[in-house]
């Protein structure tokens, strides 16, 4: 029996090599516990599935390299419904550097919702090809529409404080078309809504104004200079004035993007739009509104206006100081 001394030292001697024959080994690729090569006949249920799924890792990689080769549409998620009413949801615009940016957040909303009429209206002259494009591609119902506010009543310098309230033209134009193309008598049945395309809107607001009697009214945040502009109710439940800064004491103090309006009430009322002489940007909405309802006609929505779902977010204006300068351009992308 060799004594546990000479084993030890035995032991010692072999560790070095045997380290180092493990090292060539893992160099040259060579596993250290043998494997058997598949055959394709006899291979492991293992590697078999190991090997279909690189086939198919393959075969998907093609797919994905085709798709990016096609044009690509958005499909609308929702399908068509007879039984729920339309929303015909009027939305004005015009040229600036985040225009497509802020249109393409709302289309990504607004195609999550059935039974949905997209009323865009462009002011300028003709219709542009970008906002073309960008309604084609979703795959909506949409219609495209365009009117120029005149020259002499824009001012350019300070668009927020401007006499004559932007996209009043537009909105005009698209409340022309419905009364146009809709027939009063018939049994279309339907909601109109103002969605600016500088908000941002919960997909549960639409589906709360959908069931408008007459007009309904919510909270919009983010407006005035407040957190929050809100109708003010009752314990029966009634509008009975209005939570803000900005003259309160208005028949109508609501931003555009709290209130709908029955599409029959808007067919009904042919005189009812937002008038383009004598008022004041902060009095666009009750301009229309007292030719369609009274105060106690309202209906809050929002659990009783105590839920907040539009947001008067307003995408920042970008800096783009540095165009033009040492012959700088970004060339012809569309952005």
């Amino acid at each position: 029996m060799p004594k546990r001394r000479d084993v030890l030292a035995l032991f010692l001697i072999l560790l070095p090599w045997t380290l180092l024959i493990t090292f060539w080994q893992q160099l040259a690729g060579c596993p250290l516990i043998p494997v058997p090569k598949d055959n394709r006949t006899g291979a492991s249920k293992a590697n078999q599935s190991g090997f279909r799924l690189h086939e198919s890792c393959i075969t998907m990689n093609k797919s994905i390299t085709k798709a990016t080769q096609i044009k690509y549409v958005y499909q609308r998620p929702p399908p068509w419904s007879d039984t729920l009413p339309t929303l015909h949801v009027i939305t004005p615009t015009y040229s600036r550097p985040v225009q497509k940016a802020e249109l393409t957040r709302l289309t990504n909303t607004l195609l999550l919702i059935p039974n949905l009429h997209w009323l865009v209206v462009e002011d300028s002259v003709q219709k542009t090809a970008m906002v073309s494009r960008l309604l084609e591609n979703t795959g909506m119902n949409y219609t495209h529409l365009n009117v120029e506010t005149p020259k002499n009543l824009k001012t350019l310098k300070k668009p927020r404080n401007h006499s004559f309230p932007r996209g009043s033209m537009q909105r005009n134009l698209a409340l022309s078309w419905l009364r146009e193309h809709i027939n009063q008598n018939s049994s279309h049945k339907g909601v109109v809504y103002f969605a600016d395309d500088d908000n941002t809107y919960c997909l549960e607001l639409f589906e709360e104004m959908r069931w408008t009697r007459k007009v309904s009214v919510w909270p919009v945040a983010l407006v005035g200079g407040l957190r929050y502009e809100s109708p003010r109710i009752n314990s029966q439940g009634k509008v009975i004035g209005w939570k803000t800064l900005f003259d309160p004491q208005r028949p109508f103090g609501i931003d555009m993007a709290g209130f709908a309006v029955n599409l029959q009430l808007i067919l009904s009322r042919p005189q009812a739009c937002f008038k383009l002489k004598g008022v004041k940007s902060k009095y666009q909405e009750g301009s229309l509104l007292q030719d369609l309802v009274t105060l106690s006609d309202l209906e809050p929505k929002a659990a009783n206006c105590t839920k907040i779902l539009v947001w008067h977010t307003r995408t920042e204006r970008p800096f783009l100081g540095n165009e033009g300068k040492k012959g700088f351009r970004s060339g012809t992308l569309e952005v």
